[in-house]
């Protein structure tokens, strides 16, 4: 499993905004500048967050977008799943995929099937509040 940019910009994005004061709109200009994202990329992501609902956006001066719910509520794995469309580590355990012939003898699916839960129970433990307060138990350093 590897999340694209549009995952982890969508995340990027949803901090952002749970850092800023939640009863106003931020403009997407503001956004792209302090996530050095693209405008129009970040419009698109925008768009995807807005129809599902994660955010409420406002058109024309004095718009933008701002979350339409506490920061805790909005699971790391909830984004995800909306912005790559599947967590799945292997493609036999993505979204829509079909049943594969050798499932019945496969000595590694109940491996994979382990893996996806661990990896969805994880992420779908870390909230934007999480992220956004660096509250997680991390050693590792970059």
């Amino acid at each position: 499993m590897m999340i694209s940019t549009k995952g982890r910009y969508a995340l990027r994005v949803m901090i952002d905004l749970s850092e800023h004061d939640q009863s106003k709109y931020i403009p997407l200009k503001g956004i792209a500048e302090r996530q050095k994202i693209s405008s129009k990329y970040l419009e698109s992501i925008m768009t995807v967050l807005s129809k599902a609902d994660f955010v409420d956006a406002l058109h024309g001066k004095g718009g933008g977008y701002k979350l339409n719910r506490s920061p805790e509520q909005y699971s790391v794995a909830s984004i995800l799943k909306l912005t790559e469309g599947t967590l799945a580590p292997v493609a036999c355990l993505g979204q829509g995929a079909k049943k594969c012939d050798q499932s019945a003898n496969c000595k590694t699916l109940p491996m994979w099937i382990e893996l996806d839960r661990i990896i969805d129970n994880y992420l779908e433990g870390v909230t934007i509040g999480d992220l956004a307060k660096n509250n997680l138990n991390c050693d590792y350093v970059i």
